[in-house]
């Protein structure tokens, strides 16, 4: 692909109505505050499963009208109240398993952070492997939800990007755009890049993580 065409290919990617970060999706107008950091972890733990992308999307909808929206409220939500909320988004087939994990991960959250994700990045002194450690740290979250929240999370903390990993380098791969890292993030403005990542992750054939969207 020429460098024009790629050039054209990026930009169709960033202008195509459904070109949409999954926090979007959700309705998280992620900035660096800590009550949608919080909503992009639920975001991401719930999309690290082996689950449609739209199912995780709308249970995370879901428990956030529930009132679920930091990890105090998460914490005191009873475990009941997470199963129905998560049961509402379609997220039956994980939700007694999830329900309980989101409440240890609340707990965790408060208890480490004080319920405030900067203090994890503050931790991190912007080393991108410790984030993406401490983020394995929480119930339920893995390589995968790892991935995820980093994927996202890059447009508003600038030392990780370009956070693109293999599912993004996957779908790269498909649309004939460069499968470099480097290369691919010289293509788009760093604030730009989480979109491109959706975009590319859904390209793959995959959502959050790995399954089909």
């Amino acid at each position: 692909m020429t460098r024009t065409a790629t050039t054209d290919r990026v930009r169709e990617l960033l202008e195509d109505e459904s070109s949409r970060t999954y926090a979007q999706e959700a309705g998280i107008r992620l900035k660096d505050t800590p009550q949608p950091l919080y909503q992009l972890l639920v975001l991401a733990h719930l999309l690290s499963a082996r689950i449609r992308a739209a199912t995780a999307v709308a249970a995370a909808e879901a428990l956030f009208e529930a009132g679920m929206r930091t990890p105090r409220r998460m914490r005191e939500a009873s475990w009941q109240q997470r199963v129905d909320a998560l049961g509402e988004g379609g997220y039956r087939r994980y939700d007694e398993r999830t329900a309980t994990q989101l409440g240890e991960e609340a707990e965790l959250v408060l208890e480490k952070y004080d319920g405030d994700l900067r203090r994890m990045r503050e931790a991190a002194d912007g080393d991108v492997d410790a984030m993406r450690e401490a983020l394995q740290e929480m119930p339920g979250i893995g390589p995968a939800g790892a991935d995820i929240f980093l994927r996202e999370a890059q447009g508003i903390w600038p030392e990780l990007a370009p956070y693109l990993d293999e599912r993004v380098l996957e779908g790269a791969r498909r649309t004939g755009l460069p499968t470099d890292p480097d290369a691919l993030a010289r293509l788009v403005p760093r604030e730009d890049l989480p979109v491109v990542a959706a975009a590319l992750v859904r390209a793959s054939g995959g959502r959050g993580s790995g399954t089909t969207s």
